[in-house]
């Protein structure tokens, strides 16, 4: 069984973005997604795609296991930019919560990205994006996601 074998089926997602980073902003922009995952590999391989119909554009995330490290690399897509998103972010569940960093640019400027699988149940779980601009010190999380597994009607 893989990490994110729980990740696998339909879902609908909340999402929650940030208007403005690294302003100290705590406004943010709501809006709905559907997702769908699958897992590959025996579970050592994840990739999902999810739809925002109301921001019109979609994005994907492949998610691959090093078995020789027990780390996974976590890459992003994009539909309105069309190619794979590096670095990956690259890390490990440890009690239930999966944790995974990179170093990045936002908007021009060297950030610290982390994102964070908690929450994870049957039917809900929650993924979560921050950076940080300081060395880890501080965190601005800029992104939210809550996961509801989608009813199969």
């Amino acid at each position: 069984m893989g990490d994110f074998d729980f990740l696998v089926g339909a879902w609908d997602v909340t999402n929650r973005r940030l208007k403005q980073r690294h302003v100290g902003s705590d406004e943010w922009d709501e809006f709905p997604a559907t997702s769908v995952a699958h897992r590959f590999f025996d579970g050592a391989g994840s990739f999902d795609e999810m739809r925002c119909p109301t921001r019109g554009f979609s994005g994907s995330t492949v998610r691959i296991l090093d078995p020789a490290t027990g780390l996974w690399s976590i890459y992003w897509m994009h539909s309105r930019r069309g190619i794979l998103e590096l670095p990956p972010v690259v890390g490990r569940f440890v009690d239930g919560v999966g944790t995974f960093f990179a170093d990045d640019t936002d908007e021009g400027r060297a950030v610290r990205c982390r994102f964070i699988w908690s929450r994870t149940t049957p039917t809900s779980c929650r993924w979560e994006q921050a950076f940080s601009t300081d060395g880890e010190r501080t965190w601005e999380t800029n992104w939210i996601m809550d996961f509801t597994r989608a009813s199969t009607g």
